[in-house]
């Protein structure tokens, strides 16, 4: 499939306005092939990022530093956060150096969801499959040289 095809579209003002567009409709692409990771687990991919981010932190972290690490930093960490404590997959008590500060903490159900979405890995990687490794390697250059 080409861009073009996929959206029914067959010019563009130029090849850097077809990379903005493919990109973002790649992006949305891949969210929705590992919606089903999600929807299974009763989490967002928001809740998943920060998931990941506080079992690899391995230690507390505020929600600004949350943030900080985000994919998507339009979030709403803090309400993000509020949800996954409802859910008992994270923890969340006041910082012992800064009263005015919260440290978030991953649960060992937190932990354990994770580790039961770790067995999907193979399965939300095929969504790259089809490039090869060296492809892959090249297209994180290119991504990473595109923000600068």
């Amino acid at each position: 499939m080409s861009i073009e095809n996929d959206i029914q579209q067959a010019k563009f003002r130029n090849e850097h306005h077809k990379v903005s567009v493919n990109l973002i409709y790649t992006c949305n692409w891949m969210m929705e092939q590992h919606k089903k990771f999600f929807d299974n687990a009763d989490i967002t991919p928001q809740q998943f990022n920060i998931l990941r981010i506080l079992r690899g932190a391995g230690a507390p972290l505020s929600t600004l530093q949350i943030r900080q690490r985000m994919l998507d930093k339009m979030s709403d960490t803090s309400r993000i956060v509020d949800r996954l404590v409802k859910k008992e997959l994270v923890k969340k008590v006041i910082c012992k150096t800064d009263r005015r500060l919260v440290d978030v903490t991953i649960s060992d159900k937190g932990l354990s969801l994770l580790d039961s979405l770790d067995g999907c890995n193979d399965e939300m990687d095929a969504s790259v499959g089809s490039l090869t490794e060296t492809e892959a390697t090249t297209l994180n250059q290119l991504l990473d040289k595109m923000r600068g």
